[in-house]
């Protein structure tokens, strides 16, 4: 029997609006420090860097999304490219290695909407921010872009605050270069970092069963999210970068707002604060959209609890899936704090759209593939910024991976029992 599809809702304007959600989210406000400590005002270079790789995986992951429009995204591409084996690696490191971003993403909405609150208030508003956002998933994909429209439409507001106080102070000096203590490989490490910040196109593929027309409506949402965000990540660092200098932007636990004090707007501070909880919220809302739909396709093929990938009658929506996402998060939220520690995640992260390159190379030309390079380029990016990320990172990741690959073996095991 054909399994229950998900309503096809979105437009392009619709995709775009999930992917800069993703995109121009938390990361924006958090990512400059670490990268500056990396690489000094060589995070430029990585930045760029970063955006290459992006491109390349985002312009494989469309193809391919294209071609297979279905809920998933590499889970999908993997399994029908590559094997069952790799998109089952694929979907576990996106599920778990997302589950725990969701949660980091909670906690850093209500640190920075109760920046002198204790750990318990913060820990109340952050579990009811995941179930206020589960809830709105439930009632519809429709009414979760609209919101993230709003949230979006407010950041960017923030953002254009920020850079034209830095333009009016106009400490262009700060932008002498100063390199990282690490050198070259620093800068590879600023990449890394950074790369996260785009890693949002890939909720517009994993929507893929809910777009309209996808063979049209992806490829051409995915560059331009992608483009978009780009320019704000760029403007936003050479702004950070022109206020602090390389030096106090990697001593700041909160650039945006201190860049906004050095320009000497400090009215501007409560709004970059206010603005950082909002960006937390999109992040949060657009990755729980993305978990709970490679939830569902895994859940469908029996490497998750089949009940996930009940389809609501009237909401068309993976309705067990988002709740079992929602209820897994708010009970990490409560239990651990992952702000810190959630290292594997980049990695999982990588080693997916590693996979995704890897399948798209495999498409033939009557597919859709995409010039050679741009898989070849995409993959090779991956690993490379794989493998530089910090070591607790590195070892972490793999760790979630190899822990995916064992839950594989085990339940062809069991599968092969008489």
């Amino acid at each position: 029997m054909t399994p229950p599809r998900l309503a096809r809702r979105l437009g392009t304007g619709g995709a775009v609006t999930v992917g800069l959600g993703s995109m121009v989210g938390a990361g924006v406000f958090a990512a400059f420090a670490p990268a500056a400590r990396a690489a000094g005002t060589g995070l430029l270079a990585g930045l760029v860097i970063a955006a290459v790789v992006a491109w390349c995986n985002a312009t494989s992951s469309a193809r391919l999304a294209a071609r297979y429009p279905a809920s998933g995204g590499t889970y999908v591409y993997g399994r029908e490219r590559l094997g069952p084996f790799w998109g089952h690696l694929a979907g576990w490191g996106f599920v778990v290695g997302k589950t725990a971003s969701c949660a980091a993403m909670a906690l850093t909405a209500a640190a920075y909407a109760l920046p002198d609150a204790d750990r318990p208030a913060r820990t109340a508003v952050a579990v009811a921010a995941v179930l206020a956002l589960t809830a709105l998933n439930y009632f519809g994909v429709q009414r979760s872009v609209a919101a993230t429209r709003v949230v979006v439409a407010a950041v960017l507001a923030v953002l254009a605050l920020v850079v034209t106080a830095a333009l009016v102070n106009g400490h262009t000096g700060n932008l002498a270069w100063a390199p990282g203590t690490a050198g070259p490989l620093g800068v590879l490490q600023s990449a890394g970092l950074l790369f996260f910040a785009f890693a949002g196109y890939a909720r517009i593929a994993t929507l893929g069963e809910e777009v309209r027309d996808p063979a049209r409506t992806i490829p051409r949402a995915v560059p331009i999210a992608l483009g978009i965000a780009f320019a704000v990540y760029a403007a936003v660092a050479v702004t950070v970068l022109a206020a602090l200098g390389p030096v106090a932007l990697a001593a700041s636990p909160d650039p945006l707002a201190a860049a906004a004090a050095a320009a000497g707007w400090p009215w501007l501070v409560p709004l970059v604060r206010a603005g950082a909880a909002l960006a937390a919220l999109g992040s949060l809302l657009a990755l729980v959209l993305g978990v709970s739909r490679t939830t569902l396709a895994m859940a469908r093929d029996g490497h998750l609890p089949r009940t996930l990938a009940a389809v609501h009658p009237r909401h068309r929506v993976p309705h067990h899936a988002e709740v079992a996402v929602g209820a897994t998060v708010a009970l990490l939220v409560c239990l651990v704090d992952l702000r810190g520690a959630i290292g594997f995640s980049s990695f999982a992260v990588l080693a997916y759209y590693a996979i995704a390159n890897a399948s798209a190379w495999t498409l033939r030309p009557d597919e859709g593939r995409p010039p050679r390079a741009v898989p070849a380029i995409g993959l090779l990016g991956c690993l490379v910024l794989a493998v530089t990320l910090p070591l607790a990172s590195v070892l972490a990741g793999a760790a979630v991976l190899a822990a995916g690959a064992l839950t594989w073996l085990v339940r062809r095991g069991l599968a092969g029992r008489p």
